[in-house]
């Protein structure tokens, strides 16, 4: 299997392992691959350092929050120089992860910033940043993938980085409480081209989600479209590989085809971040 969202150590928030040893948890589990996400810190050269001398391939990426400059391109073409293969929008520093009154380094630590950043139409000051930022993705090859933005914000970014070249598109966590997407939503999206994500973390930590509220939303959305990812790390969670495999597990006892729910923690991931 591969795991395309799991989180590591050294981090802002207590994980369950540093990298070298979550990567030894996939390598003793079996796995192909994963990425590395970091909330406060690119991990593109982590990766590498992590899986030097592993079979398990193991890649980075960039996250647009306030230790970048938020919505920086130049920290986007450094991360993508660098190897990194996923650049994810703003996530903890994202307008819609303050609304919801979600986990922020400014909460815990005084002196860290409260800025927050958004795209159009919730910001159009932004427009020519995004614009930027998507162009380099397309160059690069990489995954766009949304982050924490909110629907009306990843309904006007799809097209626009479809426009521009990018070929690897990634609604993160679609049905979680940011976004909040429905499943016919997702839908829509996926038809232009996005994959979507379902992860662990839901089944495990969301309020009101359980194996068939997933599997209802994988369902309409299409299994071809689907990401599954453990997004695990967390004390509080099984080990990712652990989680992810329980991902699976509960969605094949909802009478989803086991091929194609093993090729959404597979192949389909695989395929996606895996340069050509």
């Amino acid at each position: 299997m591969f795991d395309l969202h799991v989180h590591t150590a050294p981090d802002v928030q207590p994980r369950l392992g540093d990298d070298v040893e979550i990567v030894g948890m996939y390598e003793r589990a079996g796995f192909d691959g994963c990425v590395l996400k970091g909330h406060y810190d690119p991990t593109a050269g982590r990766a590498r350092a992590a899986g030097h001398g592993s079979p398990v391939r193991v890649y980075g990426g960039l996250a647009l929050n306030h230790h970048v400059g938020g919505l920086n391109a130049s920290a986007v073409a450094a991360a993508l120089a660098m190897g990194a293969r996923v650049i994810w929008m703003p996530t903890a520093d994202a307008h819609a992860q303050e609304t919801e009154g979600l986990p922020r380094l400014c909460r815990t630590q005084p002196r860290a910033s409260a800025a927050t950043y958004a795209i159009p139409p919730l910001d159009p000051t932004t427009e020519g940043s995004v614009r930027e930022i998507v162009a380099l993705i397309a160059d690069g090859d990489a995954v766009l993938a949304t982050g924490h933005l909110s629907t009306p914000e990843i309904v006007w970014l799809l097209p626009v980085a479809r426009a521009a070249g990018v070929t690897r598109l990634l609604l993160t966590h679609a049905s979680w409480v940011i976004p909040a997407m429905d499943a016919a939503q997702a839908s829509a999206l996926a038809d232009q081209g996005a994959y979507v994500e379902i992860t662990a973390y839901q089944l495990l930590h969301q309020d009101r989600c359980d194996a068939a509220t997933l599997a209802r939303f994988a369902r309409t959305v299409g299994l071809d479209r689907i990401i599954l990812s453990s997004d695990a790390g967390q004390p509080e969670s099984p080990s990712p590989p652990e989680a992810l495999s329980a991902l699976v597990d509960a969605l094949v006892s909802e009478h989803l085809d086991p091929g194609a729910i093993l090729a959404c923690a597979s192949e389909l991931p695989d395929r996606l971040v895996t340069p050509r």
